[in-house]
């Protein structure tokens, strides 16, 4: 890629960046747009609004700006919880990689890259220069200058460990500050079983009951079983929606819209009086409900939520064997009450077990499938592959600033618009393999998306042309250095459109909102508004966790061979730094806590890409006919592997359970309070119930129809 085409993307991005910044800057001081930029102050009444007019609202400012950068982490964790403290961590923690990284490739080995003479240059025409005389590629072979590249990587692992190191003991120590401080939770005294060993003669909730009672008598509290809901689910879903259809009619001020027809599509039948029949068929709706609810004592499934006095006995039923039969009575620990996700407590194992097997085939499908958007990505950005495929685009492509857009910016962005549409489909399927809280589907979510993308992008687009039709080459591991070091270095230049677009003009676009906003105007337009509260919307750890990673990932492999990348990086993670800030205080509310479980992931991504660095290191100098570099650098994927396995085991523990002595002293602090530990425990018996066993109440009728219909098993 000529750095002609680079700086036309990079105007192209950054001339999207400042609208979006300027429109952002103005609509949100616009009473009518809080619920789209400030929708959590909304939801908790914090929003002071303004309703009288004045200039200053039509005009752009920065003070948002100041208003992100001042709140302390400990704000921060009142405000978005652990787990918001650890994606902001992820954001500093990529920043100071890249900052040290800046320094060291621009000012040390960019100008040896540039000063190389293995490319020819003609200066004269500097905006045609191609960039890849700004690599490693540019150095000569055999020349001394690539021992400073050599000392580079090593110094750069070296740094990237002690941060990781660093980073990994700073969450580990606020993970256990966070769990000392909090209150009582019930997922802190609750583990869930599963395998229940059914009797001929009792009901599962009475061998559960059985069961705890005799092999934990003193620590045994009290359990609840979970039932078959989903039709029950279902129907309250159905009552909801025709709840709000009936306050939106009410709300109206055209009584000419309450009546109309409601036989097939509304064009058949007498005309009624909607409200009256709406509420006629929600009242029936809830009768329904009460029906199944009565309809589903025996129905239960072979699982309960078992809670205890103290937190050190969850702890020991979850972390020990309770029967002879090792599938039978499993342990796992519960999650939050407002995080379980109920639809696959009825699934069987045969069903979670082909859920699973689905998952994996489609995962491989579609990561084969999408290698239709690379093979397109790639043949753009080789506009002498695109003139030979079209001959009739030749005239079109010959001109200067069409090959430019083409080249530099219609690549990155044909592959994030594709890439835009894997985050929900990965959730779809996350969902879909017998997990019981939404975290546990965030997180293998989570999973899936960053491989997903460490391949796709990284791999299939470094790796594309020849090199895919060559794949037997990697049965011989020996030769997975120099394949690397032949790819990788060419693919910089897309690399670094492909940050501007999907990360200056991405992140830039969340602080817009663009898509809420136009679902706004459009619901104000179309629809009346009512006095019903709006769902705050939750961080996307999904797909900007993978995001984050994915630029770590590109940071860490360039560092010593395209340097020119880094300070494109720098600019995306000070962006993302404000962005992300602002949106956590003002826009998301986090639906569950995980305690920064999230950090692991982020530790073995650093871990890999160092890997990768070096194996590319091994090959790369190889190449430059530097054997003895090369072997020199052998050592360092090893020395990396023994860091990781001692983080492993160092911090890894805390992040899967917290350890008896502070479990022991929370409950000793319990103790200290009596009154409001046994408060607790009476709350606890009911926290685990199925919000569809709730009572449901949402026509005006008093009449004692909604009463509980299902008592708590305890």
């Amino acid at each position: 890629m000529l750095l002609s085409a680079l700086l036309t993307s990079v105007g192209i991005n950054l001339g999207l960046c400042l609208i979006y910044f300027t429109l952002y800057s103005i609509l949100r001081k616009q009473p009518s747009n809080a619920d789209v930029y400030a929708p959590r102050l909304v939801a908790e009444g914090k929003l002071e609004q303004r309703n009288n007019f004045n200039l200053e609202r039509l005009l752009p400012s920065t003070s948002w700006v100041n208003q992100s950068w001042h709140p302390s982490e400990e704000h921060l964790l009142a405000r978005a919880g652990l787990d918001g403290v650890v994606f902001m961590r992820i954001i500093i923690f990529s920043l100071r990689v890249v900052a040290f990284a800046a320094v060291v490739g621009l000012c040390v080995l960019l100008p040896l890259n540039y000063m190389g003479s293995q490319i020819v240059i003609d200066f004269s025409d500097f905006t045609n220069i191609s960039l890849e005389s700004f690599s490693i590629s540019n150095v000569n072979d055999g020349s001394k200058k690539l021992w400073v590249h050599f000392g580079a990587v090593y110094a750069f692992t070296a740094f990237v460990s002690y941060l990781l190191f660093i980073e990994y003991r700073y969450i580990s120590l606020k993970r256990l500050a966070y769990y000392y401080s909090s209150e009582p939770e019930p997922d802190q005294f609750t583990v869930l079983v599963r395998g229940i060993l059914k009797s001929s003669t009792e009901s599962l909730s009475e061998s559960v009951e059985k069961f705890f009672s005799e092999y934990y008598p003193s620590l045994y509290l009290s359990h609840y079983m979970v039932h078959h809901t989903t039709n029950i689910q279902k129907l309250i879903s159905d009552a909801e929606k025709l709840s709000r259809k009936i306050a939106l009619l009410k709300s109206t001020r055209d009584t000419s819209q309450r009546f109309g027809r409601v036989g097939c599509f509304g064009f058949f039948g007498p005309k009624v009086d909607l409200v009256e029949y709406y509420e006629k068929k929600l009242e029936d709706l809830e009768d329904n409900i009460k029906t199944q609810q009565s309809l589903l004592s025996g129905k239960e499934v072979a699982a309960a939520f078992v809670s205890f006095k103290t937190r050190l006995g969850a702890a020991i039923a979850l972390n020990i064997q309770q029967g002879e039969n090792p599938t039978e009575w499993l342990t796992e620990r519960a999650p939050e009450p407002r995080d379980i996700y109920w639809p696959f407590f009825s699934a069987s194992f045969i069903s979670r077990w082909i859920g699973n097997v689905v998952v994996v085939v489609a995962c491989a499908f579609l990561t084969i499938l999408f290698f239709i958007p690379v093979i397109i990505v790639q043949s753009l950005t080789h506009l002498e592959q695109l003139e030979t495929w079209f001959p009739f685009l030749k005239g079109v492509l010959n001109i200067a600033f069409v090959s430019q857009v083409i080249t530099g910016y219609l690549p990155s962005l044909i592959l994030k618009m594709f890439l835009q549409l894997v985050p929900p489909v990965m959730i779809m399927l996350s969902s879909i393999q017998g997990y019981v809280a939404h975290s546990q589907i965030v997180k293998s979510a989570c999973n899936k998306m960053l491989w997903f993308t460490i391949w796709n992008i990284f791999f299939a687009n470094a790796l594309s042309g020849s090199v895919l039709y060559r794949l037997n080459i990697f049965l011989e591991p020996k030769e997975i250095p120099n394949i690397l070091a032949l790819a990788v270095p060419g693919q910089a230049t897309f690399f670094i459109t492909y940050v501007v677009t999907n990360g200056w003009t991405n992140t830039s676009s969340e602080l817009f909102r663009l898509m809420p906003l136009i679902s706004s105007y459009m619901s104000k337009l179309f629809f009346v508004e009512t006095d019903e509260q709006f769902e705050v919307p939750e961080l996307p750890y999904a797909s900007e966790i993978p995001r984050l990673l994915l630029f770590g990932v590109l940071g860490i492999t360039y560092f010593f061979l395209s340097p020119l990348i880094l300070p494109f990086l720098l600019v995306y993670y000070c962006l993302a730094y404000i962005i992300w800030r602002h949106q956590l205080l003002n826009v998301y509310s986090p639906k569950f806590e995980t305690g920064g479980t999230f950090w692991p992931i982020v530790h073995n991504s650093t871990i890999f890409a160092l890997i990768l660095m070096h194996m590319i290191a091994v090959g790369i100098f190889g190449l430059k006919k530097l054997p003895l570099a090369s072997s020199l650098t052998i050592p360092l994927p090893i020395i990396t592997l023994l860091f990781n396995n001692y983080c492993r085991k160092r911090f890894l523990p805390v992040f899967k359970g917290y350890p008896a002595e502070c479990m022991i002293k929370k409950d000793r602090s319990d103790l200290n309070n009596p009154a409001r530990a046994t408060e607790f425990h009476e709350k606890l018996i009911t926290a685990y119930k199925d919000p569809a066993l709730k009572p449901v109440q949402f026509s005006g009728r008093t009449n004692g129809h909604n009463a509980p219909l299902l008592g708590s098993e305890a």
